[in-house]
Order: structure tokens, then C-alpha cells, then sequence
């Protein structure tokens, strides 16, 4: 497998409102704009019975079609904040071992880039936590 990783260049990463720190953009984006495509480390369902007793239960995706296993995302993945209004959503590419990150919306200029941590951008069931 060749490796394959892409940032877009106007991707930051900055303090963000009420989140800690949050990815943002330093230039409009049209809607289905690709952003980012990250490599992942995909990790055995017992290893993701060990993350998810550490801080890092909050950085990891299920991963696979059964939904056992688990990933780290590199590049900035683990760190766009989540909204039940993202602008952007993720695809999983299993074979590839990739995560993929598009606007599905116009992005305004100094926008904070946010997903759906259900999968489904526009997926508004409750989370594990109290989301903004």
C-alpha cells in the first residue's frame, strides 16, 4: 500500500471557544472541498478495551466494518471539534487504512472545521458527552 496523507495548507490549528484546541481554515471553502486525507493506526478490539480507559477513549474511532477495532487518526483528525451543525464530514476507508475529511457546506474564511462524532454529519443523536 503506497502511503498517502494531504493537508489542505490553510488548515490551522488554534484555541478554540470552549474546546480546548480546534482546527480552522484561513480561506473560504466551497462545499465538498476535500481537506485532509490522514493515514490511521488501526488497533485490535483488545487494544481498544485499554484506550478507552485513557484520555485517549476521546481521539479514537471505531474502526472496521463490525465496529470493534478502533484508530488514531494522524495529521489533524483527532482534533476537529464536534458539532451537531458540522461542516464538514469523514469517510473511513478501510482497505486504505485511510480517514478523509470534506466540507459539506461553503466554508467561510477563519471558520472553525467541525464534525459529527456519529458518523453522519448531520446526525443529531445524543452523544457520550454534553456537546456544545
Amino acid at each position: 500500500m503506497n502511503a498517502i496523507n494531504y493537508t489542505h495548507p490553510a488548515l490551522k490549528v488554534r484555541s478554540s471557544d470552549r474546546r480546548g484546541r480546534g482546527v480552522f481554515t484561513e480561506m473560504a471553502m466551497p462545499a465538498q472541498m476535500l481537506v485532509e486525507v490522514a493515514p490511521v493506526i488501526v488497533m485490535s478490539a483488545r487494544h481498544r478495551q485499554l484506550l478507552e480507559q485513557t484520555l485517549l477513549h476521546d481521539y479514537i474511532f471505531e474502526w472496521g466494518k463490525s465496529r470493534t477495532q478502533c484508530c488514531v487518526a494522524l495529521g489533524y483528525v483527532s482534533l476537529y471539534n464536534h458539532s451537531y451543525q458540522s461542516n464538514c464530514e469523514y469517510e473511513m476507508h478501510y482497505a486504505e487504512q485511510l480517514i478523509l475529511i470534506r466540507t459539506v457546506r461553503p466554508v467561510k474564511k477563519g471558520e472553525e472545521l467541525f464534525i459529527n462524532y456519529n458518523g453522519v454529519w448531520d446526525d443529531d443523536a445524543k452523544l457520550w458527552f454534553d456537546a456544545h
